[in-house]
């Protein structure tokens, strides 16, 4: 019988390697010195072992079937024609579509794309039964599958107010829109809200699971997939866990209802660590973002151009962005191996940790009454809040550091005449039913503060 290399070592426990590692501290306290925790109160240790598991995360994800996605915001069709064209020749595999109004001539936009077989997303900042209906009609005559990203809980969390329609609710209106519908995947979770707003990664997975759950309540037909528009943080291993917890507390849930829906899972990363000064820098930040994405089993990933926050759409930071992803598929293979995070010790730990601590926030919303009731009464915000402060503080302290921005910053970097965007929260005042969840970037004040000095 044929001997392996390890077998001329005795094996060691969990205990024997904390021993080790104590004996080596020199007398330092374990917990204090190699133990951290972080925002999400899970303790990290220095160490995992496979002793410490009686059972390992059931999470079956397709690493290999991930798509590299290009956003294009249409404001002029012929251009965003144009725009879809050139980055499909250039690699991206899927298109996600943000259509401001139902004007939009979606006929023309979508005649001569090459979408047979492809993926394509719309986000649609209205509900219209006619143009969704038309989509659903385009989806059969161009053999594409069409994700319809209606998300009236999003909109409603983001904007304060329900979206406009004839019908006594949103809700009647996708019930409508699903029964005349037969080839389109209808409803989307904009889990990246949460994140951008400065929510946890427990906040995050129970916030989108709970608003989830109040369309799986109030829509009685959702024949397809619902889409999780995530936005990935720069903490690595984290956000692997975060999307595998995701998937497998949504399936949990799903089987409540006795049925077999999935999620489908659309990764970005997150705007909340970007910065306008030293701005290369988040071409780094978004490599380990999409990594995350990619490892923790999203679908699709739809990269971050670098420079998105100061300047408007332009051909070299789409390019680069999406050569990013296409560097991680074709030069890194993240494409050849399902389920990449199988037998990692510490995502396994972590995605469990998470999926525990977010069903016990999730189960704490519905006996509260649910997500749409503590939505309106404010809870979510002052929640979200309360964990966006606690990241503030410890960004303004340089305990949480953004390279070139709060440590080690350019001083010479001027940016005041490159800003084609106005890259802060901006400010509409408008009269809404509840008070908005508002998106917003560590550096702002800082940054703010260096542009009055230039």
């Amino acid at each position: 019988m044929a001997t392996t290399l390890f077998d001329d070592f005795n094996p060691l426990s969990s205990k024997q390697w904390k021993q080790k590692i104590q004996f080596e501290l020199d007398g330092a306290d374990y917990n204090e010195t190699v133990i951290w925790n972080s925002p999400e109160d899970i303790q990290v240790k220095p160490f995992y072992h496979i002793d410490e598991f009686s059972k390992a995360a059931l999470v079956e994800t397709k690493a290999a079937d991930f798509k590299i996605c290009q956003n294009i915001f249409v404001y002029d069709v012929d251009k965003s024609i144009q725009r879809a064209l050139n980055t499909l020749e250039r690699g991206a595999e899927s298109l996600r579509f943000t259509i401001q109004n139902e004007k939009t001539d979606i006929q023309k936009l979508l005649e001569n794309l090459p979408l047979e077989n492809r993926i394509v997303y719309f986000n649609l900042n209205f509900i219209s039964i006619d143009f969704v209906k038309l989509l659903d009609s385009l989806s059969i005559q161009k053999k594409s599958v069409f994700y319809c990203n209606l998300d009236p809980i999003g909109y409603f969390a983001r904007e304060g107010n329900w979206f406009t329609t004839s019908d006594k609710n949103n809700f009647d209106t996708i019930d409508l829109i699903s029964k005349s519908t037969t080839n389109l995947s209808l409803l989307s979770v904009d889990l990246g809200l949460y994140q951008n707003a400065g929510a946890t990664i427990t906040q995050q997975i129970a916030y989108s699971l709970a608003h989830a759950n109040e369309y799986l309540n109030r829509v009685p037909k959702i024949p397809k997939q619902i889409v999780f528009q995530i936005s990935v943080g720069s903490n690595y291993f984290f956000e692997i866990a975060k999307l595998r917890a995701l998937r497998m507390l949504f399936k949990l849930i799903a089987a409540e209802y006795n049925t077999d829906l999935e999620c489908h899972l659309l990764a970005t990363p997150t705007k909340r660590n970007k910065t306008i000064y030293d701005y290369n820098v988040n071409m780094l930040r978004t490599t380990t973002e999409c990594m995350s994405a990619i490892l923790g089993g999203a679908d699709a990933v739809a990269n971050l151009p670098y420079d998105s926050l100061y300047h408007k759409d332009n051909e070299f930071g789409d390019r680069i962005a999406r050569n990013q992803l296409l560097i991680l598929k074709h030069e890194s293979y993240f494409d050849k191996v399902n389920n990449p995070a199988d037998g990692s010790y510490y995502i396994e730990s972590l995605t469990m940790q998470l999926a525990e601590k977010s069903l016990a926030l999730f189960k704490d919303i519905e006996s509260n009454g649910g997500f749409l009731k503590l939505l309106n009464d404010g809870t979510i915000k002052k929640k979200i809040q309360e964990s966006a402060a606690k990241e503030q503080d410890l960004f303004d302290s340089k305990k949480e550091v953004l390279l070139g921005t709060n440590k080690y910053p350019n001083k010479e970097d001027k940016m005041k005449h490159d800003l084609e965007l106005f890259p802060f929260v901006k400010i509409k005042p408008r009269k809404t039913l509840i008070t908005p969840i508002i998106e917003k970037r560590l550096a702002e004040k800082l940054e703010q503060e260096r542009l009055e000095l230039e």
